[in-house]
């Protein structure tokens, strides 16, 4: 049976990725943008949910501006906490199932080893609270509901990690980045197709199941952001590729603070789903290659 999905959100690197992949699935996705639905306004959205006929819901949208959120937190709440919040208490518990994207930003990013879904979390900023609250609010209210963690995504799409750093070197600028904190990166597509296989399961599970809860998903391997970075510029250039020196996350400082290890522990996960995330340099290496396989075309 085709699985029906109502995605909030269009244009995120998850959002274009879960549309992209779709194909793939047995799922007929109905996406609404933020024109259509503004998850600053949490009763709008909640009249999409009442109207439309679908299976599963996916929130592929948010607010994610991390240093701005500490200047507007009010929107980053309303955005991240009420408008979920909202969204989960329209589903209750007979209505169609919720998938919800979090992040590591919920952990402090001090316990010295990878965190696992049960370790309490302690955010460090207004983003990584926001969405806490969104978890805490879905939770008490949609029994039917999968919150994922994720973190560092990257894709061939908008704004990440991976086109920063190729344009960076590109440009021919000295390169030098955080060596000092801590992560495990995901591709987004990686993360769409974990959803879209689930969809099926997601949409028929009771209350109860396995697969409702806390889950983190990031690709395999813990680095850090310099590490990060070496691993892309190996993919992309080889024997070519920059040297990147290594840098303190004191040396830029910023509104918000960062966990400076929040790497997601994927156990739970992979037992619950059967599933193993890939490695992220097998993740990247495909990003790198569509992106150059991108520019050849426009050249």
């Amino acid at each position: 049976m085709t699985v029906r999905i109502l995605q909030f959100g269009t244009t995120g690197q998850l959002a274009r990725e879960l549309l992209a992949q779709a194909k793939a699935f047995d799922v007929e996705i109905t996406a609404l943008s933020r024109a259509e639905a503004d998850f600053g306004d949490p009763a709008a959205v909640v009249r999409q949910v009442k109207a439309a006929k679908a299976d599963l819901v996916v929130v592929a949208a948010a607010y994610t501006a991390v240093d701005l959120a500490e200047s507007e937190r009010e929107l980053a709440f309303t955005v991240n906490a009420e408008t979920p919040g909202a969204i989960a208490e329209a589903l209750g518990a007979d209505g169609p199932a919720l998938v919800q994207v979090s992040t590591d930003y919920v952990f402090a990013g001090d316990k010295g080893a990878p965190y696992v879904e049960s370790d309490e979390p302690a955010p460090m900023n207004v983003y990584g609270a926001s969405k806490l609250e969104g978890e805490r609010r879905i939770l008490a209210a949609a029994p039917r509901a999968l919150i994922l963690r994720t973190s560092w995504v990257v894709s061939r799409h908008g704004k990440n990690f991976v086109k920063t750093m190729l344009r960076a070197a590109g440009e021919g600028r000295a390169l030098k980045v955080v060596d000092d904190q801590f992560g495990r990166p995901t591709a987004a597509r990686d993360l769409a197709r974990f959803i879209l296989s689930q969809a099926a399961r997601l949409a028929a599970a009771p209350a109860g199941d396995p697969a409702f809860g806390v889950h983190h998903f990031a690709n395999a391997g813990e680095v850090t952001w310099k590490g990060f970075a070496d691993g892309i510029f190996a993919a992309a250039l080889g024997k070519d590729a920059p040297v990147v020196a290594s840098g303190a996350t004191a040396d830029w400082p910023a509104p918000a603070k960062r966990p400076m290890r929040g790497t997601l522990d994927t156990s739970k996960l992979e037992r619950t789903f059967g599933v193993t995330p890939r490695s992220w340099r097998e993740a990247v290496a495909e990003i790198v290659a569509e992106l150059q396989s991108e520019q050849r075309s426009a050249a």
